[in-house]
């Protein structure tokens, strides 16, 4: 199995790998430039290199990249709208740079449209902001929310109507990321056995499950269909030691890469939890 940690490139890039290794983990997931600002300055060369030698070298994959939140491709604001292509091109561009296999992202929010306008514009603005982006090697992925106000894809959908409407749009392959704790949030009571196969059987009807490429493995402290997007440890929220251990043995889960975005509230959370899901996984 492939399970991993959402890490810091804070010092360095290869520090992100560097801890990834350090904890047990064999994929990982990075942020490339700051979550909180819109502005990026370019990469350096010689530290893309280091980077790409390192997860070569620690046999860590798939590497994953998550675009920052500040993106809003669905936005009805045009000003938004417009920093929003220029951060999403820009965070294709770093991700094909460092090697990554994937490019995670959020559908945004449609307020101030409807649904259909919204899911148009995620379309429109996505195809603009990848004109001329050479996109081999790179898949998008589209990750699903918890469903709070007017957030995109907590159904799973949008999530496909979104993939069929950029489909020979844009230079990329374009699959689906899986958050755990958004899949409870949003209804799905993945907590217990018959939910768990539910939503499996959900989720191969409408995505197709070779389209999940990519899971994020977090507990939820929001309680199911709350729509409410917070994470908890492994085994401290509503999804459970339990739920994950049913959710890890799945026959139709299992091969997928897991990565946590749990959260850091003390020193060793980030090793706890990744022993947490390494135990559970068997």
């Amino acid at each position: 199995m492939r399970i991993g940690i959402h890490t810091s490139i804070a010092g360095a890039l290869e520090n992100a790998a560097l801890h990834a290794a350090k904890l047990g983990a064999n994929t990982f997931q990075i942020f490339s430039t700051s979550p909180r600002m819109w502005r990026a300055g370019p990469l350096d060369p010689a530290a893309v290199e280091r980077f790409r030698e390192t997860r070569a070298r620690l046999d860590l994959a798939p590497v994953v990249v998550h675009g920052i939140y500040l993106i809003n491709l669905a936005a009805a604001d045009g000003g938004i709208r417009a920093k929003s292509m220029a951060a999403f091109r820009g965070e294709a561009e770093r991700a094909a740079a460092l090697g990554a296999e994937y490019l995670v992202m959020h559908p945004g929010s449609y307020k101030g449209y409807s649904l259909e306008e919204g899911m148009a514009t995620l379309a429109e603005s996505l195809s603009e902001s990848l004109m001329g982006f050479d996109g081999r090697g790179l898949t998008l992925l589209l990750e699903n929310t918890a469903g709070s106000g007017c957030a995109l894809g907590s159904r799973f959908e949008e999530l496909a109507e979104i993939r069929a409407r950029v489909a020979g749009r844009i230079p990329l392959e374009v699959g689906y990321c899986l958050d755990t704790a958004h899949c409870l949030a949003a209804g799905f009571d993945i907590a217990n056995q018959d939910g768990l196969t539910k939503a499996v059987r959900e989720i191969s009807r409408v995505l197709g499950m070779a389209n999940v490429r990519v899971i994020h493995a977090n507990d939820s402290k929001a309680a199911l269909g709350s729509h409410v997007d917070r994470h908890e440890h492994i085994g401290k929220g509503h999804i459970g030691a339990a739920g994950f251990r049913r959710i890890l043995a799945h026959p139709k889960l299992r091969g997928k890469p897991f990565i946590l975005e749990t959260p850091i509230e003390r020193d060793g959370d980030d090793r706890r939890n990744l022993r947490a899901l390494l135990r559970l996984a068997g």
